[in-house]
């Protein structure tokens, strides 16, 4: 059953005051946490575990707990191991949380718990702090400066023989599970395929270890190595499509994920397969919305652009939009590799959706410049348009851009990449750890959350 808090220790409180008081930055986000709005959406969330969750089984971990816990994993960029230790080990902490002396919840549960949280859910709770960062007058919404980076997911450099040497290890591994669960239905004859993952490492080995050389011998023994493997990935994928109808025959539930996991990574397995053979075999540059380059985040997109210091990026190119006082008053995960002219108006109509009218100062770096986006804002009320334009200027323009206005409006925007620079260091949105899509859409929503949480106690 559902629980909302642990009761309140009248023995913790006396033991709390011989400790150092709480930090004022953390004795402040503990009283934001309190608002009804915050609990009051994480619990409708977490009480859809099960049916009949708010009204029976054991005791929950509280949702105050849950809540609060998740919170400062992202303060201080614990890990879900760390945080059980950190909380355990701290007094402080542990008043945060409302543990008081009851037994802090284990990684464990604290990850499925934290599974159940939707990313919609965490976009309402962001704004919900805006709401109250008005109220407590650390922002009025008058400025706005929009801009994107990209948050990495958690993968390897992508190769296409390391993929397939994956999807082989996967598929194995699934079918060696199978195996313990269809020989005790005698639907099995004790077939074996270890052999197969230990060749593919082999294998897969040797076609770095060819590429690494630049001549035409090696490159002939890298097309011969790829020639093999993609034979091993289809010998492993088609025992998996003859042990997938046994295995849909069973009512285990560990049937059932085995079914689930091989109609997951089956498909993922034929598309570098695809790729690979289009890639080494045609000589076809195979475009980057066709590529997949992790089976296991295959949400993973391809992005240029143009870094000198990272010519290609693997992961999501995320949209901040930070208004005066340094808050993040909307985020977005966009797909794909879009324009970043594309996302001027979306931050413009987020920003009139949620402060009630368009901000008096809007700023942009040169990438969303276009006359249609400058006349567009206009049209929408803002009073003072900063987008530089890129390439030739005419006299006009640029004594246009050399009013004072216009160099302050840009000075000030240059602060966003400060405040980008400061949400991938201290609250760990420079790569993500989470699996899957979902669990990215979670990881920059906790972390652009914790941060507006720290911006508004330190203001």
């Amino acid at each position: 059953m559902l629980r909302d808090s642990h009761p309140i220790d009248k023995l913790f409180e006396q033991i709390v005051l011989l400790v150092p008081k709480m930090d004022p930055v953390l004795a402040k986000i503990d009283r934001y946490l309190e608002a009804e709005e915050f609990f009051q959406l994480v619990r409708d969330d977490l009480a859809k575990r099960y049916p009949l969750t708010l009204r029976t089984g054991r005791s929950s971990t509280p949702v105050e707990v849950i809540l609060r816990m998740l919170v400062v994993k992202q303060l201080y960029g614990y890990s879900y191991e760390e945080l059980e230790q950190g909380v355990s080990d701290s007094l402080v902490l542990r008043q945060f949380c409302r543990v008081y002396l009851n037994a802090v919840p284990d990684d464990t549960t604290l990850i499925r718990w934290a599974n159940l949280i939707q990313a919609h859910t965490l976009e309402q709770f962001n704004r919900q702090i805006t709401k109250m960062a008005v109220k407590l007058k650390v922002t009025q919404g008058r400025k706005l400066r929009t801009d994107g980076t990209v948050v990495e997911t958690n993968i390897h450099p992508p190769r296409d023989s390391q993929l397939l040497a994956d999807s082989v290890r996967v598929v194995v591994r699934t079918l060696e599970r199978a195996k313990k669960v269809l020989v005790q239905s005698s639907q099995w004859a004790g077939e074996t395929f270890v052999h197969l993952n230990r060749e593919a490492k082999q294998v897969s080995h040797q076609i770095s270890e060819a590429m690494r050389k630049r001549s035409q011998e090696a490159k002939q023994v890298g097309r011969e190595g790829y020639r093999r493997l993609i034979e091993i990935t289809r010998t492993a994928l088609q025992h998996a499509q003859e042990v997938l109808p046994l295995l849909e025959e069973q009512a285990s539930l560990q049937a059932h994920r085995l079914v689930t996991t091989l109609k997951t990574f089956v498909p993922r397995a034929e598309q570098v397969i695809d790729q690979a053979t289009r890639r080494i075999f045609k000589d076809e540059k195979v475009p980057a919305q066709e590529k997949i380059v992790s089976i296991f985040e295959a949400h993973t997109d391809i992005i240029k652009r143009g870094k000198e210091n990272h010519p290609v990026e693997y992961g999501h190119k995320v949209w901040f939009d930070e208004v005066d006082g340094g808050l993040i008053s909307h985020y977005r995960i966009l797909a794909g590799n879009p324009s970043d002219q594309d996302q001027w108006l979306p931050s413009l109509n987020s920003h009139r959706e949620q402060f009630g009218q368009a901000p008096e100062l809007a700023s942009g770096d040169r990438g969303l410049y276009s006359a249609s986006n400058e006349t567009e804002a206009f049209q929408l009320g803002v009073k003072q348009v900063i987008l530089p334009k890129p390439g030739y200027r005419s006299k006009e323009r640029k004594q246009y851009e050399a009013q004072d206005w216009f160099q302050e409006g840009r000075n000030w925007h240059a602060g966003v990449e400060g405040r980008i620079s400061v949400l991938k260091r201290s609250h760990a949105l420079g790569r993500c750890l989470n699996h899957g899509l979902i669990g990215f859409e979670r990881w920059i929503g906790w972390g652009v959350i914790s941060a507006n949480l720290r911006v508004i106690a330190r203001a």
